[in-house]
């Protein structure tokens, strides 16, 4: 087993960590450039947004049939394989010669980028000892949150000077030199032992996380939250493209910077939350992410980015919760339970942009501020449900014995 803090733990750890850098700058590489897209071939924000949305959805999609498939054939060769793919697809983008054939490439790579996602824990559980693990998981989170922003930001950047062919160009460039670099640094699987694959098993397991309301609502919760959070970049591009702001796709991509205070929060909301309620504490982030909101309707452009550096903490903390809630609840077959909400997570994603949609035709950001108020209102709900029901765990005998 790999042991923490020595040379095979940093080779092995920073390979999963560029693999993810990897994988999530290919998956938000054309959020910055969607004002670019309908400039280009006269669409809408909303069917600009699909450049995400659609890869989102087969991203969600996907997690069910990586994990159980890498329990029967392996880990690292899935992840070689998907982020092969994942970097071809990006490749072939710059290409693309009208915007249905990117939305099919990009609908394709979703499905490819969803193999590390759902196979790197897998890899550290088999050849991590557990300290070594909790170590990992850790730096592997946050190439998760670099990836994303890092992703964005060379992408405005390079396509402010040379346009958005060039932003897929770098992107699968850069992922190449990744790939690389994974393929030398991940040591191969010592400790995996193959198992049937058996998706009668598979989907039994995910039937009684969605009929236990405990994990369900949970999952809600992180859908709603990050179908929010993700579209409300989305549509604010196009605020900040027009004028007054007028901002170019790169400094669009700086934007995205407002992620980091989201990260930050993570990191201590476990220590904030360290004996309180859950669900209270997924309503607060709830209730932050609103108020960050709101903030964006003052027209300044400080008040705009003030609100994005707010709704970013209120998301993570709710994000945070929710998935840690999700792991802790679920008395077995966690893996498939994680699948569930990470299914629900990036399928709130996917049909973010098409909820708020009319909501931008209707009052262009105003429109968009109103719809996600509504949405987190709901979610809102959903949180004060789950903490009925933890009061009733707390409170029945099983709990009071232990």
């Amino acid at each position: 087993m790999i042991i923490a803090r020595t040379p095979a733990f940093w080779r092995a750890t920073l390979a999963l960590s560029l693999g993810s850098l990897l994988t999530f700058a290919n998956l938000y590489t054309p959020q910055p450039l969607l004002p670019l897209f309908s400039e280009t071939w006269g669409i809408s924000p909303v069917d600009a947004s699909l450049s995400v949305s659609l890869t989102t959805l087969t991203l969600s999609l996907s997690l069910l049939i990586y994990g159980p498939l890498s329990d029967a054939i392996g880990r690292r060769g899935i992840m070689l394989v998907t982020m092969t793919l994942t970097t071809l697809c990006s490749l072939a983008m710059a290409f693309a010669p009208d915007f249905s054939t990117l939305l099919a490439l990009r609908t394709l790579q979703g499905a490819f980028i969803g193999g590390l996602l759902a196979v790197a824990m897998a890899y550290m559980g088999d050849e991590f000892e557990r300290k070594a693990m909790i170590l990992a998981i850790g730096l592997y989170i946050s190439g998760n949150s670099l990836g994303g922003i890092s992703g964005r930001l060379i992408s405005g950047a390079v396509a402010t000077h040379w346009g958005w062919e060039a932003s897929f160009l770098v992107t699968g460039c850069l992922s190449i030199v990744i790939l690389i670099a994974f393929v030398w640094m991940l040591p191969p699987s010592r400790h995996f032992t193959p198992k049937p694959l058996n998706p009668r098993a598979l989907m039994r397991d995910l039937a009684a996380h969605a009929g236990n309301p405990i994990i369900l609502l949970a999952c809600l919760i992180g859908g709603l939250n990050f179908l929010v959070f993700v579209n409300l970049y989305s549509y604010i591009t196009y605020l900040l493209s027009a004028p007054p702001y007028g901002l170019s796709p790169a400094a669009l991509g700086l934007l995205f910077l407002t992620y980091l205070s989201g990260t930050l929060a993570a990191g201590f909301s476990a220590r904030l939350v360290a004996g309180r309620s859950q669900p209270m504490a997924m309503a607060a982030g709830i209730l932050i992410l609103m108020g960050g909101t709101l903030l964006t309707l003052i027209p300044s452009l400080e008040a705009i980015i003030a609100g994005m550096l707010i709704n970013a903490i209120g998301f993570f903390l709710t994000h945070s919760q929710a998935a840690g809630w999700v792991s802790r609840n679920a008395t077995r077959a966690r893996a498939s339970a994680t699948s569930l909400y990470l299914m629900s997570y990036y399928g709130g994603a996917s049909i973010g942009s098409f909820y708020l949609g009319p909501f931008w035709h209707w009052a262009a950001w105003p429109g968009v501020v109103l719809g996600a108020t509504l949405m987190l209102s709901i979610g809102l709900g959903v949180t004060l449900r789950l903490r009925v029901l933890e009061r009733r765990i707390l409170e029945s005998p099983a709990s009071a014995q232990c």
